[in-house]
C-alpha cells in the first residue's frame, strides 16, 4: 500500500523527443528532487536520448549524479569564494556570476552568467572589460542568460538576449556558446539565425520532464475505512464529524510532500478571491486535500500525518474500499513517491 507515481513511459518519452527536436543542443536539467522522478532516473533518461551535458542544481547534486551520468555536468548554482569544497571530476562545469569568481576558478571549466532582467545574479555590463584577464586562466565553456518566465511589461526575450550578445561582442569576448533558459523554440531559432557563429543551448527541466501532464499520475492507496456518524469524535485532536460518512486513511503524508505547498504568484481577481476563500476555510480547519474520490477532491479530516492522510468522505458518496487508489493532484517538485509504476 503506497503513494505511487504512474508513468505512461511511451507517452512521456514521446514528449521528451518533441522538446528535444524543437531545441537543438538542449541541456536537460536535473535538480532538486529530480522533478519528482529522482536523479538516477532522469540521468538514465538523459543518457538514453544522447545528451552530452546534464545541468544540476548544486555541487552536492553533481557529486551524486556523477556516478549515474558519464557526460558533462553543469552546476547551475554560481560559485562563491569560501563555499564548501566538494570533490568533483574534471567533466563538471561551474557557473560563475562574478569577475572575482572567475579569478578564483583557475583551471576550471566555467560558464559565465550575465545579469538578466531576473536581477538574481550575474556579471554586469560595466564589468565585462574586467573579464579579459580573468578568462585567460579558466576554460570558458560559454556565457549564460537566465530569463524570466513572465513579461508583464511587454518586453521581448529575444531582444534582451540580442542586447547581451552585442555587449559581449563589443567587449571582444568569445561568443561560441550561449546557454539560455525560458525561451520558446521559435525565439531560439530567431537567435540562431541572427547569430550563426554562436551555438545556443537551452537549459530545460520542467518543460522537458513535466510538459505532458497526462503522461504521469499520482495515486494513494486506501489503507483503512471507518464509518462515523455526525458528532462522533476522531483523530489526534478529537474533532467532531460534521456529518455521517467515512474516515478514509490513504497512503501519502507530509513525508511524501502531501500538504506542503510553495507560495503561488496570483494574477487577476478570481485567483485572488479563491486564495482568500481557501485561507478563510483553513481558519476553521477546512482544508482541501489533493486526493480525488468519486469525481471530487476530498477534504482532509485533520492535517496530514507523516506517511498517511485521513480524509472525510460524506455518506452520499460511494464508500471507498481498502486497496482502492485515489488520484492525487500533487506537485512533482515537492513530492516523494513510494514506488514508480511504468505503464
Amino acid at each position: 500500500m503506497a503513494l505511487s507515481l504512474y508513468v505512461d513511459t511511451a507517452r512521456w518519452r514521446a514528449h521528451q523527443k518533441s522538446v528535444i527536436d524543437q531545441f537543438p543542443g538542449l541541456v536537460p536539467v536535473c535538480k532538486g528532487n529530480g522533478y519528482g522522478f529522482g536523479h538516477e532516473r532522469l540521468a538514465d533518461e538523459a543518457a538514453r536520448f544522447g545528451a552530452d551535458m546534464l545541468a544540476v542544481g548544486t555541487t552536492y547534486e553533481a557529486a551524486s549524479i556523477k556516478d549515474w551520468f558519464s557526460g558533462d555536468l553543469l552546476v547551475l548554482t554560481p560559485f562563491r569564494r569560501g563555499e564548501e569544497p566538494v570533490p568533483l571530476p574534471d567533466r563538471v562545469v561551474r557557473s560563475v556570476s562574478s569577475v572575482d569568481g572567475v579569478h578564483a576558478l583557475v583551471g576550471a571549466r566555467v560558464v559565465i552568467e550575465c545579469m538578466s532582467s531576473m536581477k538574481r545574479h550575474g556579471v554586469r555590463e560595466e564589468e565585462l572589460h574586467q573579464l579579459h584577464a580573468a578568462i585567460e586562466d579558466v576554460r570558458l565553456e560559454g556565457f549564460a542568460l537566465h530569463l524570466p518566465l513572465d513579461r508583464p511589461d511587454g518586453t521581448d526575450a529575444v531582444e534582451e538576449v540580442i542586447a547581451w550578445m552585442d555587449r559581449l561582442r563589443n567587449a571582444r569576448l568569445p561568443l561560441h556558446t550561449m546557454f539560455v533558459s525560458h525561451l520558446r523554440a521559435e525565439e531560439q531559432a530567431r537567435l540562431q539565425q541572427q547569430f550563426p557563429q554562436t551555438r545556443f543551448r537551452a537549459r530545460i527541466g520542467t518543460r522537458l520532464w513535466l510538459g505532458d501532464h497526462e503522461a504521469t499520475e499520482y495515486r494513494g492507496a486506501v489503507l483503512d475505512v471507518t464509518r462515523v456518524a455526525k458528532g462522533d469524535r476522531f483523530g489526534y485532536r478529537q474533532q467532531k464529524a460534521a456529518s455521517d460518512g467515512w474516515l478514509v486513511v490513504v497512503a501519502g503524508g507530509t513525508s511524501h510532500g502531501v500538504g506542503l505547498e510553495a507560495p503561488k504568484a496570483m494574477h487577476g481577481v478570481m485567483p485572488r478571491a479563491k486564495g482568500v476563500a481557501r485561507a478563510g476555510l483553513a481558519t476553521v480547519n477546512r482544508n482541501l486535500s489533493p486526493f480525488v474520490w468519486a469525481g471530487k477532491q476530498r477534504w482532509f479530516a485533520e492535517p496530514p500525518h507523516m506517511q498517511v492522510s485521513i480524509l472525510f468522505v460524506p455518506a452520499d458518496a460511494q464508500e471507498p474500499r481498502v486497496g482502492d487508489e485515489l488520484v492525487a493532484h500533487l506537485r512533482h517538485t515537492t513530492t516523494q513517491f513510494d514506488r514508480l509504476v511504468e505503464r
